[in-house]
């Protein structure tokens, strides 16, 4: 395979298959990690797919892509540059972790402060999510094989800023195994859980728990289950619901169930009944290829899209919406020279909605670039860039726009990406900071 050029569009390049693969240490340990910490400058655009490419020199749209880049961030209003930014990092807890890291992110070096200023003690919070006015933390604490709890839990916090400290409202049990992803309602009155369950038995479920007017959760009023594809027998025998996203006008909610290879769709109506909020849509569900596996998705600004990973095909699909209605309007492969080995995991649109960021663990570590097409949304593929560790189980696109944080679970690490918001190309590696099994990074509103 020919090595992935970072700073160039893959229209640039071969059309034979590319090779991502990057820097490989454990927690940023390795020297050649290390050299990836240094602030963006022309000299850092080079192959980095593999040590035996370390030799291989740039070319002209590398330098230029790179001086674009260190350009756009000193032109960046001093106003911009000058605001508090702050992330929160949840990781699966152990000896080195114990739970979720609030830290300053620098947006003018692209550089996260290794010192938080807040460590929130919670078991395993596989998945964070805020509420609509920002003011609440939702964190899922993920049971399984590294917990004592033998539930799946949610909790909620009043999120602190700056030196003060974020205080815990409530936890309530998730009514499933392994919660995996939540989102609140529109209305901010229940938060969804997608229980993924790891186990055959009982399979995954779809939980609804009421949020009180002071971000309290409340005992769970509904579980939703489902059916499992089984065409996978060792990954499909039961149900595992992964993602669970309201469309923008809050009057529908998608759930993807990777185990039913299906993305099964509820009629969101709280005045109909509060006890029962959600009901099967008219049309339930949309059928996807059997074995594809959808994992995550989300809507663009007007909702009448949706973008899903297929985590077991390594696909990413553009959906278009019409009311209860999905329909398939494309299906891109991450890597289209590998077929086995992928597994797509997380997914983000820019700001302006103009670019869509999807990663890609198992073999083949990388983000890939998609550019959104305006009036149909379909995707045209831009980059592949390695996500420099292995597992990028979720990423986060700064708020201005200049950067991308990846959290490599695996591998362990924290990856700051440059990123130029004109042309959405990712470029150098500005940091590489250790970090125990990241789980999930989200830029606080």
């Amino acid at each position: 395979m020919l090595p992935l050029r970072y700073g160039e569009p893959l229209a640039a390049q071969s059309s034979a298959p590319l090779e991502s693969g990057a820097c490989k240490s454990v927690r940023g340990a390795d020297a050649a990690c290390a050299a990836h910490s240094m602030a963006i400058r022309p000299a850092l655009v080079q192959d980095r797919t593999s040590r035996r490419y370390a030799g291989t020199s740039m070319n002209l749209r590398s330098v230029l892509l790179a001086w674009s880049l260190t350009m756009s961030v000193a032109a960046t209003p001093a106003a911009a540059r000058d605001r508090a930014t702050e992330l929160l990092i949840g990781c699966y807890t152990g000896p080195q972790c114990r739970g979720i890291a609030r830290h300053r992110f620098d947006s003018v070096q692209g550089r996260i402060d290794p010192q938080p200023l807040e460590v929130i003690e919670t078991d395993n919070p596989s998945w964070l999510t805020f509420s609509a006015d920002g003011r609440h933390l939702f964190a899922l604490n993920e049971n399984g094989p590294a917990s004592a709890d033998p539930v799946g839990r949610a909790s909620s916090y009043l999120l602190a800023r700056g030196n003060a400290r974020s205080q815990r409202l409530s936890q309530a049990n998730t009514l499933g195994d392994e919660p995996a992803h939540a989102s609140a309602s529109a209305d901010g009155k229940y938060l969804f859980v997608a229980n993924y369950a790891v186990a055959a038995a009982p399979g995954g479920t779809l939980a609804v728990l009421p949020v009180d007017g002071e971000g309290r959760l409340q005992p769970a009023v509904q579980v939703m289950t489902h059916l499992a594809s089984g065409a996978d027998p060792e990954r499909q025998a039961s149900t595992h619901v992964h993602a669970a996203v309201p469309t923008p006008d809050g009057r529908y909610l998608l759930a993807a169930d990777l185990g039913a290879d299906k993305v099964y769709v509820y009629r969101y109506d709280p005045v109909r009944s509060v006890e029962r909020p959600l009901r099967a849509a008219e049309t339930p569900h949309l059928a996807l290829p059997p074995g594809s596996g959808p994992r995550h998705l989300l809507f663009d600004a007007s909702g009448r899209r949706a973008y899903l990973s297929l985590e077991m095909s390594g696909e990413v699909v553009v959906l278009e919406r019409d009311e209860d209605r999905l329909r398939i309007v494309q299906t891109l492969a991450l890597d289209p020279g590998r077929r086995e080995g992928n597994a797509a995991a997380a997914l983000h649109l820019s700001a302006d909605g103009r670019f869509l960021y999807a990663s890609n663990r198992g073999a083949d570590n990388h983000i890939a670039v998609y550019a959104v097409e305006a009036g149909s949304g379909r995707l045209s593929p831009l980059q592949r860039r390695s996500s420099e560790g292995r597992g990028p189980r979720e990423f986060a696109l700064t708020p201005d726009g200049r950067h991308l944080v990846v959290a490599n679970q695996h591998s362990g690490s924290l990856v700051v990406i440059a990123r130029d918001p004109d042309s959405g190309l990712l470029g150098a590696t500005l940091q590489t900071l250790p970090a125990f099994a990241p789980s999930d990074v989200k830029f606080v509103p």
